[in-house]
């Protein structure tokens, strides 16, 4: 009898085919579509009514580290929330400063205040964290306003895309589409540029340096979401749909693999290796940069991004993001070598065209479960 390492490679390397798509249809796993938008809306929380659920909704697509979607909302009255930082869903081993956490933070709020406006409600953002380890972050005051034009359908949309970039450059028209939400804290090398041959060494080598720590790999670990039990208990974390691990390669992952397997030396390894090939793909980098690194700065820098990654599928550009080197203290040095101590960055942001853009996959928590009252 086969154990499961040698029946899994003989599987791969014979082609193995399964006797009938029914059988691989019905273990494809679960994506963001399997579950109903606004299941929420039907809770029995009287102090939220449809237009509050409909906007924290939204809010809740934001991106995130690991998918952890580090955010909790408590609803102070009907007209002041406080966004909470979770500290359940940090993540220590990467981001021990709460920098990437307080980002997710602010796109967690753009897409609030998106989403309020086009449902007729104002909202005044007020950043009260002062340290980016306080549990109050921020607080939203709402008020009746005319209702926005702004089309929902983009914060549903976004999605963050590693596979199939173009090796075509961005135009500068695109750029200039996108910088319009950022201003002059957007920076785009281009692939043919030493910038940019810098940029892609620098993240393959930091990719490695933290696959090699045993600390971040647990941590990753501990996101993984294979099966569809862990799947619907906690709606977050990373599937293999969510890594892009697609058909017959995710219907293996999810049948024979472990989330712990991910420990072993050839998993590892494996991740370093598509990192590699990735980083060779695409029209090149986008950096965005922060004037500073306060708390009301990061919050702000991450809003500048959302609103830039909401516009990225109507210019049909994939967005990878690709943090290990502001993550690693190698990393942290190069860019402290290049641009010295007043230069801060906040995001690192593979890009590319896209012949097709894919449907969002990952999942999300109902708002019942990050709100109390």
């Amino acid at each position: 009898m086969l154990n499961r390492r040698a029946f899994i490679k003989g599987a791969l390397s014979a082609g193995f085919v399964l006797g009938s798509a029914a059988t691989l249809n019905g273990c494809s796993g679960l994506t963001r579509k399997d579950f109903p938008a606004f299941q929420e809306i039907n809770s029995q929380k009287a102090t939220l009514d449809k237009t509050a659920r409909t906007i924290l909704y939204h809010a809740g697509l934001a991106p995130s580290g690991h998918n952890s979607q580090p955010w909790h909302v408590r609803i102070e009255s009907s007209d002041s929330w406080m966004i909470e930082a979770d500290a359940k869903r940090r993540l220590p081993c990467v981001d021990s400063q709460n920098r990437e956490l307080m980002l997710s933070l602010g796109a967690f709020v753009e897409n609030l205040s998106l989403a309020a406006g086009a449902n007729g409600v104002g909202t005044d953002i007020q950043v009260i964290a002062r340290d980016p380890h306080d549990r109050n972050v921020i607080r939203v005051v709402l008020h009746k306003d005319r209702p926005s034009d702004y089309p929902l359908q983009r914060i549903k949309k976004r999605r963050t895309v590693k596979h199939g970039h173009l090796p075509k450059e961005i135009s500068a028209a695109d750029i200039k589409g996108l910088s319009e939400r950022i201003g002059n804290h957007l920076f785009y090398f281009p692939r043919g540029s030493n910038h940019a041959a810098c940029m892609r060494e620098a993240a393959v080598e930091n990719y490695r340096v933290q696959a090699r720590r045993d600390d971040a790999q647990q941590e990753l670990v501990r996101w993984l979401r294979f099966n569809t039990r862990d799947a619907k208990q906690h709606r977050d974390g990373l599937t293999t749909h969510g890594m892009e691990i697609l058909g017959f390669k995710g219907w293996m992952v999810r049948q024979f693999i472990q989330p712990e397997d991910f420990m072993k030396e050839t998993y590892r390894q494996q991740g370093i290796d598509l990192i590699a090939q990735l980083a060779q793909e695409g029209g090149g980098w986008l950096v965005i940069t922060s004037p500073g690194q306060t708390v009301a700065n990061l919050i702000d820098t991450g809003r500048r991004f959302e609103r830039m990654a909401l516009l990225a599928r109507e210019h049909r550009i994939g967005i990878h993001p690709m943090t290990q080197m502001l993550e690693e203290k190698s990393g942290l040095a190069q860019i402290a070598g290049f641009h010295g101590s007043g230069f801060f960055p906040q995001f690192v942001l593979r890009v590319g065209y896209l012949e097709k853009y894919p449907e969002p996959v990952s999942l999300r928590r109902p708002v019942d479960w990050f709100v109390t009252t």
